[in-house]
């Protein structure tokens, strides 16, 4: 019997019983050497970065496309591939300096990325001659947030029978890291725990200290876990450690290697002999680096150390830096009330005009768009974001004050958006653009100035102003043609405007711009299958499930494409997986009733039925179903009430056909006509409807109104016509 492989899990106090262990447990060759994923070496993506480097390379010589496919990706985990692999995506957000920085990536953005790294490993390991493969992580205990989400993917993602995964960690490692799924969530579902070995002498073993051990521990970047290291480092005295470390961070910055500048580096040169001068610099360099590429968690924790050695009063500057990115990324994080709470240490600690100014603005935002349902308070939100336009009108430059007024201007339109105002947002958005044409150079704040003709795009989008939105986004592609969710988003307005193939082109696009995300194949998904391409939609839903199974609508999409297929076996596993995530989804709970019906099941279709309109007792759709069962099961009452209500909630020609069906079983001749009537008005070339409402009207004693209908009925479908003849017509129709 073959016994499918799963991915490991090895948890254990000590590195070398780990690696023990993983020697003993292997049974394929290893795609790279052994990986550590500490993230004290290079911070964010340690592990990531560490495996593309390794493989790049000999992948450029052998399927250079499946680099290029991915070179967001590798370049935003790897740094110092750029001269390796060229960057041909930059947006404006990418390439704004610093002072123009006014937009700042999702959250979601390193889920991205670790998709399209899965996919980059699941691709080359699928073709590299010589599989199946393994890949082995070390200190995954220590892993940074985006290593431990990468991980989590690859563990569902990735088949073991292709690259088989074998995560190393101590005890208690595998915390939660945001995204799709928990890493420790993973590894329950996707991994076999491994028994580790028992410790050995020499794991516990601890020597007398020296300072060569001390140097060892501090070139590990104080990652080795041998008591003996550890030991001889802490024996040192203060100043001779310092000195050590000082001289690790400059080996290391010798490197040029840019992600050393997120790890090792900052962390030797504030526990080296100047942490207050070349310390803080090294953290305020991973601080922005870190809030630049997205990665919040590494931005909370710079934050937090530079806070440590900075003193507000002689530091101004440092501090509020340190501060407010750190507060930035909290928001980002779903973490508002930890922001505000520093925001009002700010407001208390200094009464200098720029930290209250950023501090008005951030506040408001905290209101309007980050805080809970239960916190969110526009109201409060307009006191702080007119504050922050108040002391923008103060600024003494010209130039600063029209950016900042402009700026502050934008977040009362998102405001006065939420608060039902559109007209007023987009008054703010256009006086907004006008004034920083006119006042500043064309070639200053091209970010900020995109991300205006951006948001009038959504408003004009969101008032039906459907052509004035297109040119703004159009507008704003030519200007950042490299920025994926303008072309999503104008791909959603080109489908308003009945422009399918070109709002396919623009999904497209966003698509060859970014790493993958569910809503860009959900939507596109849902054109195809508008456009009858049923294995393109197919297709689309199903990878919407791959990268995201919590994504309940593409359950629903994909199920019920299946049912009309025929497909009911597939149909019912995603009914199911949706159901596991939304228990009370009344269209899915709808699509289990037509199946359990189909499959001669009544009582369980019922039952599904009942709790579909239970769950939503609006759902035209749950309503309609439960109708047609009723129907078959000899209710002609019931249907003829759930038929009823769901033409109360949506006007359906073939609930209406239905509902006028059941009438006729009745006996309801007048009620049966004027249901086809309405069907007759609704599908005027269905033929299904005239010869129903004729073959009323013929009961009714209509005559000439029955042949009339019946007459049509011909004309549409003249190879029924014997139907019609059938019922009273004249022969020749």
């Amino acid at each position: 019997m073959t016994v499918t492989p799963r991915h490991q899990w090895i948890e254990a106090p000590r590195r070398s019983q780990r690696a023990r262990t993983a020697e003993l447990a292997r049974t394929t060759q290893e795609l790279t050497p052994v990986v550590d994923a500490h993230r004290r070496l290079r911070g964010p993506y340690t592990a990531a970065g560490t495996i593309a480097r390794a493989l790049v390379p000999l992948i450029l010589e052998t399927a250079p496309g499946t680099v290029t496919d991915h070179t967001i990706e590798l370049l935003t985990v790897a740094p110092e591939l750029r001269g390796t692999v060229p960057a041909t995506r930059e947006t404006l957000t990418s390439l704004a300096v610093p002072e123009e920085r006014t937009r700042f990536y999702s959250r979601l953005r390193t889920l991205r990325i670790a998709h399209g790294l899965a996919e980059f490993l699941r691709d080359h390991a699928a073709n590299a001659p010589g599989g199946p493969y393994g890949l082995t992580v070390e200190n995954v205990h220590a892993a940074d947030a985006t290593d431990r989400e990468l991980l989590a993917v690859l563990l569902r993602r990735i088949d073991p029978a292709l690259l088989r995964l074998t995560l190393c960690g101590a005890p208690d490692g595998a915390e939660a890291a945001e995204g799709t799924e928990s890493l420790a969530e993973a590894l329950e579902r996707h991994a076999e725990r491994v028994e580790p070995l028992p410790l050995s002498e020499a794991d516990t073993l601890v020597l007398s200290g020296s300072r060569d051990l001390a140097w060892e521990y501090i070139a590990s970047d104080c990652t080795d876990d041998t008591p003996a290291l550890k030991a001889a480092y802490h024996a040192l005295p203060l100043p001779e450690r310092a000195a050590l470390h000082d001289r690790r961070a400059a080996e290391l910055e010798a490197t040029g290697e840019a992600s050393l500048l997120l790890g090792a580096v900052p962390y030797h040169r504030e526990h080296g002999t100047d942490p207050a001068g070349v310390g803080v610099r090294a953290l305020r360099t991973g601080l922005d680096t870190c809030i630049d590429t997205g990665f919040y968690e590494a931005t909370v924790d710079f934050g937090r150390r530079g806070r440590a050695l900075v003193d507000q009063d002689r530091d101004r500057d440092q501090w509020w830096a340190f501060t407010t990115k750190m507060t930035t990324s909290l928001a980002a994080l779903s973490r508002p009330e930890e922001a505000e709470a520093l925001y009002d240490e700010a407001r208390a600690l200094c009464a200098d005009p720029a930290v209250h100014l950023q501090a008005a603005y951030a506040t408001a935002m905290l209101y309007t768009r980050h805080h809970g349902t239960e916190r969110r308070d526009h109201q409060t939100a307009l006191g702080w974001i007119n504050e922050a336009i108040a002391l923008s009108t103060l600024l003494p430059d010209e130039r600063q004050r029209a950016f900042h007024t402009v700026f502050h201007q934008n977040g009362l339109a998102l405001i006065e958006n939420h608060l039902g105002r559109p007209e007023e947002a987009l008054r703010l958005v256009t006086e907004g653009l006008a004034r920083l044409e006119r006042e500043l150079g064309p070639d200053e704040h091209r970010l900020h100035r995109s991300v205006l003709r951006y948001n009038r795009a959504q408003v004009y989008a969101g008032l039906g102003r459907l052509d004035e939105a297109l040119d703004d986004f159009t507008d704003v592609i030519a200007e950042d043609p490299n920025y994926p969710e303008y072309h999503f988003d104008r791909a959603g307005v080109l489908r308003r405007l009945g422009r399918d193939d070109e709002a396919l082109t623009e999904y497209e696009t966003a698509m060859r711009l970014s790493p993958p995300f569910p809503e860009l194949y959900y939507n596109r998904g849902d054109l195809r299958a508008a456009r009858g391409n049923v294995d393109g939609a197919l297709a689309d839903f199903a990878y919407v499930l791959d990268i995201e199974p919590r994504y309940v609508d593409a359950h629903v999409n994909l199920a019920g494409l299946l049912v009309e297929i025929g497909d009911t076996r597939w149909a019912a596993e995603v009914v199911a997986a949706g159901l596991a995530v939304d228990p009370a989804n009344a269209y899915l709970l709808c699509l289990l009733g037509r199946l359990e019906s189909e499959a001669g099941h009544a009582d369980r279709a019922r039952a599904a039925l009942d709790a579909a309109v239970a769950a939503d007792p609006r759902c035209a759709e749950a309503l309609a179903t439960r109708a047609v069962l009723s129907f078959e099961t000899g209710d002609l009452p019931g249907a003829v009430e759930d038929f009823s209500r769901s033409l109360e909630i949506a006007q359906d020609p073939v609930v209406l056909f239905n509902r006028g069906s059941v009438h006729e079983e009745l006996g309801r001749w007048k009620e049966a006509a004027a249901d086809f009537d309405r069907v007759v008005e609704l599908d005027p070339e269905g033929p299904d409807g005239w010869l129903r409402r004729g073959a009323c009207r013929l009961r009714l004693g209509d005559e000439p109104g029955g042949r009339s209908d019946l007459r049509r009925f011909t004309a549409l479908a003249p190879e029924r016509a014997p139907e019609a003849v059938a019922l009273g017509a004249p022969a020749g129709g």
